[in-house]
């Protein structure tokens, strides 16, 4: 059975990828720092919790050995979402953009190009603001998604 492993640090869909993966009876795994409140989802049937510290990328880190191949990553992260593809995993950003294995290479490069940048003195642009669209874009990629995995069965 599929798990949806959820970086819950500001991830703005948590509750669309929860409502999706509750009609389909899939369990969910929100995984935060402990500066997220996530009181909110706690004792919801088919939603676990996994605070961890407040390091940087700990939550990454404590999600990634629990994935099994096949589970399914909600990240806008794209080093994580290396990480998962790298364990079998399929990844989709909070704004509906499955990450795949062919691209990821490319996403890093910008991702490490701009980390660069920004050390230098150099501005990026940030992401856009996130829409109703984008909520809407990755409910439909995430039932999607479901739906191609639980055909492959």
């Amino acid at each position: 059975m599929i798990t949806i492993f959820i970086d819950a640090d500001a991830c703005p869909v948590t509750r669309d990828a929860i409502a999706v993966a509750r009609s389909r009876s899939l369990p969910v795994v929100l995984v935060a720092n402990q500066s997220q409140n996530l009181a909110y989802f706690a004792g919801r049937a088919g939603v676990e919790i996994l605070q961890v510290g407040s390091g940087r990328d700990s939550a990454d880190f404590a999600m990634v050995p629990q994935l099994a191949p096949g589970d399914l990553v909600v990240t806008a992260d794209i080093g994580l979402a290396a990480m998962a593809l790298s364990r079998g995993c399929r990844t989709l950003s909070p704004r509906g953009r499955e990450y795949l294995p062919a691209l990821i290479d490319a996403g890093l490069a910008v991702r490490h190009a701009e980390q660069r940048q920004r050390r230098a003195g150099g501005h990026t642009t940030g992401p856009a603001p996130f829409l109703d669209d984008d909520r809407q874009r990755f409910r439909e990629s995430l039932a999607l998604i479901l739906t191609k995995d639980s055909r492959a069965d």
